[in-house]
């Protein structure tokens, strides 16, 4: 099977214009290459994108310890609810105490408000380059991709609208299943972990927040993201949410709050 195409400069990639994420985009793209070398002899012309998903994988794994304190946050804060909730009751005509309160609720318990928050932004920047690697050149995109580099016959770097557009529609059951996938798992998040969180702060009394009520459909947003990028994106995209509802639902067992 022919190789990816050699690197490209990283400037044609828009999350690459800071020189960090630049060399970031170039060490990931290198690993994807390595990779689908390396599963040729068993995928065949479906190795890039078994690639995209071995990818994805061991960085997430890499990921987990960030995780974790992140998930502890979140039983922390539900442990306190119910304290917190008496605090709002007892001080809810002092905004100040009740913030004071609230602070030394937590120095006692030697957590932070912030605690799940922190790790969850310090992924962000590696979700980036791994979004950069699978839409820009590393994948063909502007730079020209090999038309070997395939799934069921299509393209990793087509999109939906690209297989509208050729008008044969062979492409489409990928997309159809791919898409299936992202919504079933969107479903389950916000069933299994969106929903309850919002419960679970409804019930220590916390005022919601405008706009929570549609932003418990957000994961739903995957499924429109998916159909404007190419299909590589959309596998990480697939592969990362599985993994983050797997992860999530796994880890709220066995961490303690």
């Amino acid at each position: 099977m022919t190789p990816f195409p050699q690197p490209h400069s990283i400037a044609t990639l828009s999350v690459a214009s800071l020189p960090l994420l630049g060399t970031a985009v170039d060490a990931a793209r290198t690993a994807l290459i390595a990779l689908t070398q390396l599963l040729d002899p068993v995928a065949g012309p479906a190795a890039a994108a078994l690639a995209v998903v071995v990818l994805t994988v061991l960085v997430r794994s890499a990921l987990l310890p960030l995780s974790i304190p992140q998930v502890r946050g979140e039983k922390t804060r539900a442990r306190l609810a119910p304290r917190m909730r008496e605090l709002r009751r007892r001080h809810r005509d002092d905004p100040r105490r009740l913030l004071d309160a609230q602070r030394r609720l937590y120095a006692e318990e030697g957590a932070s408000p912030m605690g799940g928050c922190l790790p969850a932004l310090a992924q962000l920047p590696v979700f980036t380059v791994l979004y950069g690697v699978f839409t820009g050149p590393a994948l063909g995109g502007t730079g020209g991709g090999s038309p070997s580099h395939t799934l069921a016959g299509v393209p990793l770097t087509s999109a939906l609208g690209d297989v509208l557009a050729g008008g044969a529609g062979t492409g489409l059951p990928v997309f159809a299943v791919l898409f299936a996938v992202i919504a079933a798992v969107a479903w389950a998040t916000r069933r299994w972990l969106t929903r309850p969180a919002l419960e679970g702060a409804a019930q220590a009394g916390a005022p919601p927040a405008p706009g929570m009520g549609l932003m418990s459909f957000l994961p739903y947003a995957t499924v429109a993201v998916a159909a404007v990028v190419p299909l590589a994106a959309g596998l990480y995209l697939a592969t990362t949410t599985v993994w983050t509802l797997a992860e999530r639902l796994v880890l709220r067992r066995l961490v303690a709050g």
